[in-house]
């Protein structure tokens, strides 16, 4: 069983990031049921805008895409910014987009019989809202999406201290945080075991427009 978790940090290494170390204790919990993690910071990383799988020019994506096809557990980790998920998040989704097209061998959607879950922080209210836009994306992609495959932690409205800085509320983040790894591992397990078949018919996708570039919406902030 492998696993890749995407830290969406606005952060690039080496800064600390809140949601790289709330993280961490999904990836132990992930480890502790037999997973291989690999863990990609994408801030880090050259990913043009677009939606395809290869954009050219020294675009990282395509190497992103090889883990992600070699996983069968995926963690989108956010954090929370003016109540929305990073622009770096909405980045990776959109560079996902181009997996709606692509199909595995038996003309199953590649996105099938693979499970993924969402990580937030953030010192403002809205977790609930990236768990929601995150999870929807990627089950559009093709995603199973168990039950309480998420965690979060943040300190409620208005601003306040980062996870790195305050205590209170990480007891019920690290153990949600375990409860999601748990049912991201047995889903997964579930699907290997009976995966799902090619769907019935698949919807023709509209033609893509021209490809144009134009840069990802800026997010301000220190999360």
């Amino acid at each position: 069983m492998r696993a890749l978790v995407i830290n969406c940090t606005l952060k690039p290494s080496p800064e600390p990031s809140n949601t790289e170390a709330l993280a961490s204790t999904v990836i132990a919990a992930l480890k502790g049921h037999g997973a291989e993690v690999d863990v990609v910071r994408a801030v880090d990383l050259n990913l043009r805008p677009g939606v395809e799988t290869d954009m050219g020019d020294g675009d990282d994506w395509p190497a992103v895409h090889e883990k992600l096809l070699a996983s069968q557990i995926l963690v989108i980790a956010s954090p929370t910014w003016l109540g929305c998920p990073s622009s770096v998040a909405q980045r990776v989704l959109e560079r996902m987009d181009a997996m709606l097209s692509e199909t595995d061998d038996e003309d199953r959607p590649v996105a099938y019989n693979r499970v993924a879950g969402v990580l937030v922080t953030g010192n403002e209210d809205g977790a609930h809202h990236v768990i929601s836009e995150i999870s929807g994306g990627l089950a559009d992609i093709g995603y199973t999406i168990p039950g309480q495959a998420w965690t979060y932690w943040h300190l409620g409205p208005g601003p306040g201290p980062d996870f790195l800085d305050a205590e209170r509320g990480h007891d019920w983040a690290l153990s949600t945080g375990r409860a999601m790894a748990s049912n991201l591992v047995h889903a997964a397990r579930a699907l290997d075991a009976m995966p799902l078949p090619a769907p019935p018919s698949r919807p023709r996708r509209r033609p893509r427009r021209p490809r144009t570039a134009s840069a990802a919406p800026a997010a301000t902030g220190h999360v």
